[in-house]
């Protein structure tokens, strides 16, 4: 049986690549960078120190890439207030993972940003820990923000489940040594390769449920 579940949240619980896409080629083509259409997927799961040096080395922000995280996270900031693009069975899955077993949150998002969708959205009182990317020192697809949440659980990585969506997430936590729940983000798909370090591939949020997590194979 699983000692704890860790969610990822973008494109797990919220629906908001596209978001993150628009925010950031909104700020590279008013700051006079050039932007390219690689930038969304080279980006993913980068963290917010990873990603605004990306906008300034590579796609020529001329802001210093703290400005840029801060602009950035400002823009998604109004946007989540006006709409929080939560995906349908988000609550559901969450609460009833909840009643079973301790949660963590690993994001790339920053810390702002997991810390509000989790208030816009009422999920805040179902997580145990949350950790961003930003505050380890490597982003997705490293393990290092699911050994954190992991080691703030209090859990071996390896008795912990992980929801993901994206390529680099499913590799940082099978690299972690968790059980990994692959929910394919259909606007950026995962790739083959990274699909296949899943132990289960679902379709919606409906179908992660405890009887799900627990049927996973795990050690003794």
């Amino acid at each position: 049986m699983p000692a704890a579940v860790v969610f990822d949240l973008d494109g797990v619980l919220i629906d908001s690549e596209q978001l993150w896409a628009r925010a950031r080629h909104e700020l590279v083509l008013e700051a006079g960078g050039t932007w390219n259409d690689d930038a969304t997927r080279v980006m993913q799961g980068m963290s917010s120190v990873e990603w605004s040096r990306y906008l300034h080395d590579e796609l020529r922000v001329g802001l210093a890439p703290a400005a840029i995280s801060s602009a950035v996270v400002e823009r998604m900031e109004k946007l989540y207030r006006a709409r929080l693009p939560l995906l349908p069975g988000a609550g559901e899955a969450v609460a009833s993972l909840a009643a079973r077993w301790p949660l963590g949150l690993a994001s790339s998002a920053n810390r702002e940003i997991i810390d509000l969708v989790l208030e816009l959205g009422g999920l805040g009182r179902f997580f145990r820990t949350t950790v961003s990317s930003e505050e380890v020192a490597r982003g997705k697809p490293a393990a290092d923000v699911y050994l954190e949440a992991a080691r703030r659980l209090g859990v071996p990585p390896t008795q912990c489940a992980a929801v993901e969506d994206s390529s680099s997430g499913l590799r940082a936590a099978a690299a972690a040594g968790m059980r990994v729940i692959a929910l394919p983000n259909r606007a950026f798909p995962p790739d083959a390769d990274a699909l296949r370090a899943a132990a289960v591939v679902i379709d919606s949020l409906d179908d992660l449920r405890p009887a799900l997590v627990a049927g996973l194979s795990w050690p003794d």
